[in-house]
């Protein structure tokens, strides 16, 4: 699937990956892709949240509706990263209350993913993990970047290689072409999953939130996410560009925490990145300092 042309027009950007994702999904090779059915829960909770002020009770029902889903906001809720003191809390709206709102949908988010996409292959061994770790990641990052939807940067790290395991349940052969394009080092790593498969994570990524109709700028910026070299390009929003930039500094910042060398990506377009959010490396140090301390406490 190639790279939608370039264009002045916003909107017909964004247009054209849609349709690009349409095409492909009807007549190409995105046809044998079976993605997951977005789950009820998580459809209700995307339209509680897309109202002008969100219902905290509407809210707090749709997460006592699982039980398993309850039992994780109150594990949270009283657990040492809110430090809490006095009586544990002991219903989902105690729990909303003492982590917040939209870091309990956040939550919430994550868990419904995770259980809807499941992930049983050693080659994604700890994938939710990293996925929730990058997430947070970039919540923290959004909120030093004015204009940046915290909400909008957490479902981007949550999302961002969801094509993976997506592939993986799909695609005959694709745990192999993992393997490979993670040891090959003369081309990225989408080139040799479109050389074995005629697409790529970023473009299945693309559909899952395209099928699960979750918010289009979070479409574009992961069908985008490798495309580097369109990083400014005044065809594309400003806020994918935004998106795109601050992933790959989670993902960098992310990988230092766990003791991981700098990837290819991050060797190769830092520095745009870098210009294009305005920061330099001692903001970059700060924000590091700080990720790592929500990454500590959790």
């Amino acid at each position: 699937m190639q790279n939608p042309a370039p264009s002045h027009d916003l909107r017909t950007r964004a247009q054209q990956i849609r349709d690009d994702i349409d095409q492909s999904r009807r007549r190409g090779p995105l046809q044998q892709i079976q993605i997951p059915p977005c789950p009820e829960l998580l459809a209700q909770l995307q339209q509680a949240m897309s109202q002008p002020e969100p219902d905290l009770n509407l809210v707090a029902r749709i997460a006592s509706s699982d039980v398993a889903m309850a039992a994780t906001l109150l594990r949270i809720a009283n657990g040492p990263l809110f430090k809490p003191v006095g009586l544990p809390c002991t219903t989902v709206g105690q729990a909303m209350t003492r982590i917040g709102l939209r870091e309990s949908v956040a939550v919430m988010t994550g868990f419904l993913a995770q259980h809807a996409i499941p992930v049983n292959a050693p080659q994604l061994a700890r994938f939710w993990e990293r996925s929730t770790k990058r997430a947070i990641a970039m919540a923290i990052i959004a909120q030093q970047l004015p204009g940046l939807s915290p909400d909008l940067a957490h479902s981007f790290g949550l999302f961002l290689h969801v094509g993976m395991p997506v592939l993986m349940q799909s695609v005959r052969g694709y745990a192999a072409t993992m393997v490979e394009a993670g040891a090959r080092i003369d081309r990225p790593y989408i080139a040799t999953e479109n050389a074995n498969h005629k697409t790529d994570h970023a473009v299945v990524g693309a559909l899952v939130v395209r099928v699960w109709n979750l918010p289009a700028p979070l479409m574009s910026a992961i069908r985008l996410h490798h495309d580097f070299a369109a990083l400014g390009h005044d065809g594309i929003e400003p806020e994918i560009h935004t998106l795109i930039a601050a992933g790959l500094i989670a993902e960098h910042l992310m990988r230092r925490h766990e003791g991981l060398p700098e990837d290819a990506d991050w060797a190769g377009h830092h520095q745009a990145a870098m210009a294009w959010l305005h920061i330099d490396w001692e903001e970059l140090a700060q924000w590091e300092e700080a990720i790592s301390a929500q990454f500590d406490a959790a």
